[in-house]
């Protein structure tokens, strides 16, 4: 740790690492920011919260243990192995994020972030909080829907019946799918479904967690178990949820202006045999800069401000979806 910084951040950051060692994480809860008008949630200090990989451990472990996906987790640790990270390896995490810029209320679900946003009803006396979740989406030949939908049915134990194009993509690979498959953990939709308004799609859980945070659906939504058995239980019949297609954000936090990228679902389309997304081209890194530099023009009252060039580059190089500042704007009892 930086030699100069207070003892009282130290021992924060150190407890944070500390925390990040031992705890088991499951659906990430934050606080509404105190400004309506902001987006950043979490704490900034996050940015530097590391875990250590254990002998047995792989990427997919760790990620699923600290709630993370698996894109995510690779994209912020693009030099630590996937299968074997080895132990004592270092694991970097993300703690803090930018909100989509949707309504907050019921369900996000931003698609190349491969994470859901839930806002709870609030409740009389408490402070506002959103809770985050990891999910997969469909394979780009079976592409997850966007649009505003809600959700219309909940099903505890479902059966699975496997439409015939499904059916028949599996008999082509030798894999007699039966016409109905039974309810249990062995069910492909897991314990929990909640039903989209959206013909034929479902959020529900999984026989095949680690495939969270990837493109391997056939267009459904799937979750953790451990994530959706709790948010089973919380959402409502009729909650509102909109699919959204965000690969960059922008929002302040009081008067820091902060992006996030992540590979557009594109890019995503382009993943190498290990899971890792190849490099951006410089027709997409232009495509990007462009986005950005609207998105930032949009924040700001349409106005660019003076930006921190070398951030904004690097993060839309990394796309590692670590929210970055960019630029601070002064106060009134800032301004000479």
């Amino acid at each position: 740790m930086n030699a100069l910084m207070p003892t009282g951040l130290q021992q924060k950051l150190t407890g944070l690492l500390l925390l990040a060692c031992s705890l088991p994480v499951l659906a990430t809860t934050y606080s509404m920011p105190n400004n309506p008008s902001d987006s950043l949630i979490g704490d900034p200090l996050g940015n530097d919260i590391y875990t250590y990989a254990r002998h047995e451990d792989t990427l997919l472990d760790i990620a699923r243990r600290f709630d993370m996906g698996q894109i995510e987790i690779l994209m912020i640790n693009p030099t630590v192995d996937r299968w074997l990270p080895g132990e004592g390896t270092r694991v970097r995490l993300s703690n803090y994020r930018l909100l989509p810029a949707a309504p907050r209320k019921g369900l996000i679900l931003n698609l190349p972030e491969y994470r859901m946003y839930y806002f709870p009803p609030a409740i009389p006396g408490k402070p506002a909080v959103v809770k985050t979740f990891p999910h997969s989406i469909g394979r780009v030949d079976w592409k997850t829907p966007l649009g505003q939908t809600s959700i219309v049915a909940k099903t505890r134990n479902p059966t699975w019946t496997p439409p015939a194009s499904i059916r028949a993509e599996h008999a082509a690979k030798g894999d007699i799918l039966p016409p109905v498959w039974p309810a249990g953990p062995d069910n492909p939709l897991g314990l929990f479904a909640m039903r989209l308004g959206i013909p034929g799609y479902l959020i529900h859980s999984t026989n095949k967690p680690f495939g969270v945070g990837m493109r391997v659906s056939h267009g459904c939504i799937r979750m953790y178990p451990e994530d959706i058995e709790g948010l089973f239980e919380e959402i409502a019949i009729g909650t509102p949820v909109r699919i959204v297609d965000q690969p960059i954000k922008v929002g302040w936090s009081e008067d820091t202006l902060y992006i996030e990228v992540h590979p557009t679902l594109a890019q995503t389309e382009a993943e190498d045999e290990d899971g890792r997304i190849t490099e951006p081209s410089e027709a997409d890194f232009q495509a990007s800069m462009k986005q950005a530099l609207d998105l930032i023009e949009d924040a700001n009252n349409r106005q660019l401000p003076p930006v921190d060039r070398e951030a904004l580059t690097r993060a839309i190089k990394t796309r590692n979806g670590i929210p970055v500042a960019l630029y601070k704007r002064q106060t009134q009892n800032q301004q000479p």
